[in-house]
């Protein structure tokens, strides 16, 4: 964990994050596993192999099942950067076997403080003790003194370590003592920013003012009529807000708190321009901005440099995946569906909870549909569903009414699902860092998980 002050001078290297603390690198590496134990290949939680074949060889050093780590030479996946960007495909399969580490001393996390300790309204501490929190996580730790002092905030931390808290605590603090503050926050999907306010109206409980969501893919007229009561929090998405404030329902002027959640994947989808825009029109004196994401990449480090004032660096980041998350492959052999494959792994009880990552929206709609056809309970998520299907998928997903969630990128990031047994890279990501968003979705806290990423022989 370390915490510095943001010194807005980038190095050559499209991949500087590390080199624009003050003093300090975010101690992120991305293949920080050399240390993870040996174990055969595709093993599900109880030991139970993935194929009842018998052992092949394996250049990585075991003998593994047909289903297991398997050396790649090929130059899948072959559209757009892809994995190539990275090197050979041999060497990016390799970051997919980092099995959990089995140890019998774990370090564990002792926070400098307790949110009873916070200078923060006290019907707000009972809200947050009522909502289930009791210790902060280290992001949370860090970040809120800072954020109650009223510092702009860069926040780095790995998926599923209660970044949202971190910055709705000290915000809500802040809007109950001082009544004419107003707060916007930027998410990159739809189901995020409904997160986001789900957990708002938890801590907010009883404390007088309102918060509203501004997405798109839903009828803008409610939006713009909530707008009219002048919400303390706006959270939405930057496509929709730009929308609204086109529409002159949304004047961002009377504004001077701002939060970017997963800044690094709205800039992924293409929301620079509006991110710019959005921030452009808010209050410039006095503003409090704070900036979290997964991942530090030179545009991100850009728009830190344009927008933020001095700000404080938490990084909690320690590696890419969580350890909790077991990583490996399914080797899909010469002449087998990797339908059936998947439709085997999935009779398992051990796959209770499956999230499942395919690359198209058509895709993943077929694949919940053939599932479904098969016995196997699945939901889809996808970019061409309505906004209410999605929170219904969603919803299904989370209360155990499915098995399987089938879904594009657009449920890689932010989302909080709990108790996911397992993902399954059904397609291979885009990128590495979308591979990162995707696995993290599981082994979330202190649970386990397991990430499996399907790689068809040729």
């Amino acid at each position: 964990m370390q915490v510095g002050r943001w010194n807005h001078q980038t190095s050559n290297n499209s991949n500087s994050g590390t080199s624009t603390r003050a003093s300090r690198s975010s101690g992120t590496s991305r293949n920080s596993g050399s240390s993870y134990s040996a174990r055969p290949a595709a093993a599900g939680p109880a030991g139970r192999r993935y194929s009842s074949q018998g052992p092949q060889p394996s250049r990585f050093g075991r003998s593994s099942g047909p289903y297991g780590r398997a050396p790649m030479r090929s130059k899948y996946p072959p559209r757009g950067k892809g994995f190539g960007s990275f090197g050979t495909i041999e060497s990016e399969i390799a970051k997919f076997k980092n099995n959990a580490v089995v140890t019998t001393k774990e370090e564990v996390f002792v926070p400098e403080n307790a949110f009873s300790d916070f200078n923060i309204n006290e019907h707000l501490k009972k809200n947050i003790l009522a909502h289930g929190y009791t210790t902060p996580t280290p992001i949370q730790d860090k970040t809120i003194p800072h954020a109650l002092l009223g510092h702009d905030i860069v926040g780095l931390a790995e998926t599923g370590t209660g970044k949202t808290a971190a910055f709705l605590i000290p915000l809500i603090d802040k809007v109950v003592k001082q009544k004419d503050e107003k707060v916007l926050i930027m998410a990159p999907t739809r189901e995020l920013a409904v997160q986001i306010e789900k957990e708002l109206a938890g801590f907010a409980k009883g404390l007088g003012f309102r918060g509203m969501v501004a997405v798109g893919g839903t009828n803008i007229g409610p939006q713009i009529s909530a707008l009219k009561h002048n919400p303390a929090f706006v959270i939405g998405t930057p496509g929709r807000m730009k929308d609204l404030m086109e529409r002159k329902a949304l004047d961002l002027s009377t504004f001077s708190n701002v939060v970017l959640d997963e800044a690094d994947r709205m800039m992924d989808m293409g929301f620079i321009d509006d991110m710019r825009f959005i921030l452009g029109k808010m209050r410039k004196e006095n503003r409090q901005t704070l900036f979290f994401c997964a991942t530090m990449e030179k545009g991100v480090e850009k728009l830190i440099g344009d927008f933020l004032h001095n700000p404080m660096v938490i990084s909690v980041r320690t590696r890419d995946t969580s350890k909790n998350i077991e990583q490996d492959i399914v080797r899909i052999p010469r002449g087998k569906e990797k339908f059936e494959v998947l439709v085997e792994l999935m009779q398992n009880r051990e796959f209770n909870k499956v999230l499942v990552f395919g690359r198209t929206k058509h895709g993943v709609e077929r694949l919940a549909k053939d599932l479904s056809r098969r016995h196997i309970h699945a939901e889809s998520i996808h970019g061409n569903k309505t906004y209410n299907a999605r929170i219904r998928a969603l919803e299904a997903f989370k209360t155990g009414q499915v098995v399987a969630l089938v879904a594009t990128d657009v449920a890689a990031r932010g989302l909080d699902i709990p108790a996911v047994s397992h993902v399954i890279n059904y397609d291979l990501p885009s990128t590495y860092e979308d591979y990162i968003h995707r696995v993290g979705r599981t082994g979330r806290a202190s649970q386990k998980g397991i990430a499996l990423t399907f790689i068809q022989d040729r």
